[in-house]
């Protein structure tokens, strides 16, 4: 079956594009897929995801956020907290499917946001599967400054990010919102399965960010598998990881 595309509204910045493929199993429960800076919600670890949940008959959506892929805004207006905003707005339009509760899939910036979403909406989120996640990139990018540089950005207001993937303008909003967002805020009363991925070939988002989670958490029920040559991008254990998706929501739906 070919995804359906949508259009969810957000606020006023206009909507986001998404698609979304319902699914004759269990039609309270959906998997998303969040994806990460920079990118959309293709590609093909997303890919592997929604083949997977085809074959265990879930519902399964994907959306860009704002400022990506052919959702409205500006790239220059990412703030995390627009991320929650934007994945609220997910929450509610699938919600008025019957999608009631969610697995959510985040790789990077999107497990950022998914680990933020399920700490805040614990009640919606049945787990969370996080692929290299970028718990401390506000306070990463920040701490690479100069003193120099950080004048020139709080001044300015926006800051050029360019490498082999993107080449965009990013707002000084993003870091002015880093305290409310660091990690060890997020691991304090954390109470959601998750299941985390991270390669130690990663040379954009060290493994230190998922250990630290996976020490720091009381809730037991969390797992860190480190992929000795995987890198950042993880797309090479697309299947393995996709596979491991079905089964980590599976055991969550039958308990």
């Amino acid at each position: 079956m070919t995804p359906t595309p949508v259009r969810v509204a957000v606020s006023s910045a206009g909507a986001l594009a998404g698609t979304y493929e319902p699914g004759p199993e269990r039609p309270e429960f959906a998997v998303v897929w969040v994806h990460g800076f920079g990118s959309h919600r293709g590609g093909e670890k997303a890919e592997a995801v929604r083949n997977e949940c085809a074959r265990r008959g879930w519902s399964f959506a994907a959306f860009d956020f704002r400022g990506h892929g052919e959702s409205g805004g500006a790239m220059h207006e990412l703030r995390a907290s627009r991320l929650l905003e934007d994945l609220a707005a997910v929450r509610a339009w699938l919600a008025e499917r019957g999608h009631t509760q969610l697995g959510l899939v985040g790789s990077s910036m999107g497990g950022f946001a998914s680990a933020w979403f399920a700490k805040e909406y614990p009640g919606s989120v049945v787990g969370a599967v996080l692929l290299a996640p970028a718990f401390g990139f506000l306070d990463r990018r920040w701490n690479a400054l100069t003193p120099a540089e950080r004048d020139e950005w709080r001044a300015t207001g926006r800051r050029r990010v360019a490498n082999a993937w993107v080449d965009v303008e990013i707002g000084y909003g993003l870091v002015e919102e880093r305290e409310r967002f660091a990690p060890p805020h997020l691991v304090r009363g954390w109470a959601t399965p998750a299941l985390l991925f991270h390669g130690l070939l990663d040379d954009t988002v060290p493994d230190s960010d998922s250990e630290f989670f996976l020490r720091h958490v009381d809730y037991p029920h969390v797992e860190l598998r480190l992929l000795k040559d995987g890198d950042h991008r993880l797309t090479a254990h697309k299947d393995a990881i996709a596979a491991a998706v079905g089964a980590f929501f599976a055991d969550l739906l039958e308990e």
